[in-house]
């Protein structure tokens, strides 16, 4: 396109100094390009590569005002087109651009000759050197960010050496925007018959770029787009643009062969390449190592890989910062193997005839050794059933462990304890519902046994009017050191507890739960010592039977019983 300024009346003298300003898309700033056409009458400018489907604004301005000095001037806008080859076409003036009235109500000055219509003869300017059909493709829409581009008569394409082909892929605004635009091209060996022939491809937006005989860029004045290059050393050549810029791109294919160091146009080598475009959501749905995530930022729907295990990238490619196989290996090891720690307490809940709370317990096991198996960034994975499922079971089995605990601690009556239970069970399942990963997941339901512990304790306390439990071997071997470790375990997990130690700090807290268990779990309730059958007592009267266990603060009050013993 040549835009063409006439500035003054040719005929009189030179008008004042007048700077243009030239801008595809947008009107231009103070910092664009211009050209300065001095006191000249006329002024040209050559815009070669203007976008295609878009205005082109232009800026005129004179640094010289006065007041009462009008400056006249005249636009014009000659076009070169495809496809057809001889096609030139200048705009009258009238049609050129629609004049406002502040800039007067003069006539416009005559027309220059040089500007007006197109000369015939051999002196007449001829269209761009290569103006080759484009190929459009059908867009196919499979998902979210997904979309595959065909070509009619592929995917192969024949390139004969004395033409490039030109194809336009079409992405819509919003909808596209934030996937990944992949191309692929891969040649065919077999078609070249012993040729040194080299396809370039070069992919540009909005604007065809024409590859030359020689040329093996794909730049050109302001223009530059993504190059790709396939031989018989180098098949395959593949090229991802995350994000890409709505609207046309065009890809250009043209075959060369090379001679020396040199490229040149081919003789009779037709070369045959293989094409392939598509928009994915994520490069390679992120590999091994991350997950493809659909993201939405106010209006705006993205998709991005979220990387594991220290890898980074578009892709997920970079191991620059990854984890080794080892350390995988080590990490999932320790998050797994630590929960047989709870297999002292299982023991010692059976023992104890405590096996609604063993069953918990093996409960919690089972569930978090494979929920962390499942969990582990890396390749180092094992899951036995849905991700989600081994999720919630481990953390409900961790907060009932804690909720059967603290309850089997306050002694309640069988029936009072076993409704606690059954609603601690459907608390805390809602809970996890909501939000799994809060703090107050496990602070709140502990926080609340522990309050029905403290009521019970004190209750029993102030019957007996002395401190429950009343020994203190049972304060100092078992609650105490229970208590630390619990609480240790707790601010492990709220404050120490971050992305890069959680595989050993969970596993210390796994032990410190574990662990916390054997020391505060209550020993089994002992019967009330009665006289034995066999034993004979002179005359008849009553014996006042005390439950030892019971003053020791092992079980449960049972009141005193009184027992009659009669003997002949």
């Amino acid at each position: 396109m040549l835009p063409c300024w006439c500035l003054g009346d040719p005929q009189s003298k030179p008008s004042p100094p007048t700077i243009a300003q030239p801008c595809p898309k947008a009107p231009p700033l103070h910092n664009s390009s211009s050209v300065a056409c001095g006191g000249a009458s006329v002024c040209q400018l050559e815009l070669a590569l203007p976008p295609w489907g878009h205005w082109v604004y232009v800026r005129v301005e004179t640094p010289s005002r006065g007041p009462g000095r009008t400056i006249r001037f005249q636009l014009c806008v000659r076009l070169q087109e495809c496809p057809q080859p001889s096609l030139s076409r200048a705009l009258v003036p009238g049609a050129a651009m629609n004049m406002p009235q502040s800039l007067g109500n003069q006539p416009l000055p005559p027309e220059p000759p040089s500007l007006g219509a197109p000369a015939e003869g051999p002196g007449a300017t001829s269209p761009p050197e290569h103006c080759w059909p484009v190929r459009p493709t059908l867009r196919n829409e499979l998902d979210t960010f997904s979309v595959h581009f065909y070509i009619f008569f592929g995917p192969s394409v024949a390139l004969p050496p004395e033409r490039p082909a030109v194809f336009a892929l079409r992405l819509l605004p919003v909808l596209d925007s934030g996937g990944v635009l992949s191309l692929e091209l891969q040649l065919n060996v077999s078609s070249l018959h012993q040729e040194n022939v080299t396809v370039f491809g070069c992919l540009t937006h909005e604007v065809p770029l024409s590859l030359g005989d020689a040329a093996v860029t794909c730049s050109k004045e302001s223009l530059a787009g993504f190059l790709l290059t396939v031989s018989a050393t180098s098949r395959v050549a593949r090229l991802r643009i995350p994000f890409p810029q709505t609207g046309t791109w065009f890809l250009t294919l043209r075959s060369l062969c090379g001679v020396g160091p040199r490229f040149v146009r081919c003789r009779n080598a037709t070369a045959e390449v293989r094409l392939r475009t598509f928009l994915s959501p994520c490069v390679d749905d992120c590999g091994p190592y991350g997950q493809c995530k659909l993201l939405r930022t106010h209006n705006y729907l993205y998709a991005a890989c979220e990387c594991k295990a220290g890898w980074r990238g578009w892709g997920c490619t970079d191991s620059a910062d990854a984890l080794t196989y080892g350390f995988q290996l080590l990490s999932t090891l320790l998050l797994c193997l630590s929960n047989l720690m709870f297999l002292p307490p299982v023991v010692l809940a059976i023992r104890s005839r405590y096996v609604l709370e063993a069953a918990v317990y093996t409960f919690t096991m089972f569930f978090s050794t494979f929920y962390h198996a499942c969990d582990q960034p890396g390749i180092v994975v094992f899951c036995i059933m849905d991700y989600d499922v081994l999720q919630f079971c481990d953390f409900l089995g961790s907060l009932m462990s804690v909720w059967v605990t603290v309850i089997a601690m306050a002694r309640l009556q069988p029936v009072v304890k076993q409704v606690l239970y059954l609603l601690g069970a459907m608390l805390l399942s809602m809970a996890l519902q909501l939000d799994r990963h809060g703090l107050w997941n496990l602070l709140g339901p502990s926080l609340f046994a522990l309050g029905i512990l403290a009521t019970a304790w004190t209750v029993r306390s102030v019957r007996r009017r002395h401190c429950y439990p009343p020994t203190w071997r049972r304060w100092l071997f078992y609650l105490c050191p229970g208590s630390l470790i619990a609480g240790s375990a707790v601010l492990l997990y709220a404050f120490v507890e971050t992305r890069d130690n959680y595989f050993y700090i969970h596993s210390i807290w796994h032990m410190l739960i574990a662990g916390s268990v054997g020391f505060l779990l209550p020993p089994r309730a002992k019967t009330d010592r009665r006289v034995p059958s066999g034993a004979r007592a002179r005359g008849c009267g009553y014996q006042l039977c005390i439950n030892e266990q019971e003053e020791l603060g092992l079980v449960g009050p049972g009141g005193a019983t009184v027992s009659s013993i009669c003997a002949s």
